[in-house]
């Protein structure tokens, strides 16, 4: 078990969410006046953060980390208004990632309870890891911190180890068959044609990355309709089922 005195998981004051971005307390105040967060909640004199401005911030890092300078941020944040939810948030960055190389930052132990808010149990540790983001490592873990934040909400709506390992092996499941049909349109239709044109095994490498983050957007957008169906025919039968008052 990871352990930290306790504090509130919505509410952060300023040292606090310093401490779990690792971003200082003068750049949350200069960002807040450049608008690319929200400003705080007042509680008296204290300034008092929530969680849209802890996975705001976390996006800003993780794109900055990423050689993006003040004014690309501001301009990719601009599609995102500041009252938008922690899910649209993350899913800016879910779609982000694919432009992106994978770098997960190792964090020491204490720095991974401080980056979580909160003490984590041996059990809190395992769905990280079934979740996929943290992975033991020398010196630590290598860890998603994007995604680490959303993580421990899930933990604490009630996600285990169990529920999330079945979540990512669902998940692996059938991204593995659907890269593998991906695999037979490009073998059938696509890598003919650069073989035809000279394409070099390089360009046909930049052809496959050109195509990821295109992929990755389609199956967002799939997997977001079809939970939008889901919630409209329960909706729907919800009300059929209701007694006429």
């Amino acid at each position: 078990m990871l352990c930290m005195p306790a504090s509130s998981h919505t509410q952060f004051s300023l040292d606090e969410l310093a401490g779990r971005t690792g971003i200082s307390s003068r750049t949350i105040r200069f960002y807040t006046s450049r608008g690319l967060i929200a400003p705080p909640q007042r509680r008296g004199r204290s300034a008092a953060y929530n969680e849209e401005h802890l996975v705001r911030l976390e996006l800003i890092r993780e794109l900055q980390e990423h050689g993006f300078g003040l004014a690309a941020i501001e301009s990719h944040l601009d599609r995102i208004p500041l009252d938008a939810p922690v899910s649209s948030v993350a899913l800016h960055g879910t779609l982000l990632a694919p432009w992106l190389a994978n770098r997960p930052e190792l964090l020491s132990s204490d720095e991974l309870v401080e980056r979580s808010g909160r003490s984590l149990t041996d059990g809190d540790l395992h769905t990280l890891e079934s979740f996929g983001v943290i992975a033991p490592s020398a010196g630590g873990y290598s860890t998603a911190t994007a995604l680490l934040p959303l993580a421990m909400q899930l933990i604490e709506d009630g996600f285990d180890s169990t529920t999330a390992r079945s979540v990512r092996d669902l998940f692996e499941r059938y991204g593995r068959a659907m890269a593998k049909e991906l695999a037979s349109i490009y073998n059938a239709q696509i890598r003919p044609a650069a073989s035809k044109r000279g394409a070099t095994l390089d360009e046909v490498s930049e052809i496959v990355d050109r195509f990821k983050p295109i992929s990755v957007a389609a199956l967002v957008d799939s997997y977001e309709r079809a939970v939008e169906d889901i919630h409209s025919r329960a909706k729907s039968e919800g009300r059929k089922s209701a007694p006429n008052s």
